[in-house]
């Protein structure tokens, strides 16, 4: 895998180290199934809070490989269950996420209680960026 450059890393940080929708397409039994999800980027991963047992994340387990797309950006990726939120492991990037999803994380959509509120990180394998003509591959 080409490591991005520095340029093309600024670029990612710049659209998606902030609260971001981006598409996340999962597979099962050969059916793509693709959703709508608010993202963080940082170091070469998504981070994005989900429920554990929802069907993307079923579908992560049973095959990890991923895909995503956002603004002149689509890459593949593999999906790792970060595990609970609240778990001290993953202290650091759920402080970052708590700032960065402050507009809504806080609506009663989440129970961070529950133990099935976990962190999805979605580390890059390949992708394609592209800004003001220039294509960027990695």
């Amino acid at each position: 895998m080409e490591k991005l450059t520095k340029q093309a890393e600024q670029i990612m940080v710049e659209r998606f180290g902030r609260d971001t929708v981006i598409a996340l397409a999962t597979e099962e039994n050969g059916t793509p199934y693709v959703r709508f999800v608010n993202a963080f980027y940082e170091d070469r991963c998504f981070y994005i809070i989900t429920h554990g047992l929802s069907n993307k994340m079923k579908q992560i387990a049973n095959n990890p490989i991923v895909a995503i797309s956002g603004e002149l950006f689509t890459a593949h990726g593999k999906g790792i269950n970060m595990g609970w939120f609240g778990k001290e492991d993953n202290a650091v990037i759920a402080q970052k996420l708590r700032k960065v999803f402050c507009a809504w994380i806080d609506n009663g959509h989440n129970d961070f209680n529950d133990e099935n509120t976990i962190i999805l990180r979605v580390e890059l394998t390949d992708g394609l960026l592209l800004s003001h003509g220039t294509r960027y591959e990695f």
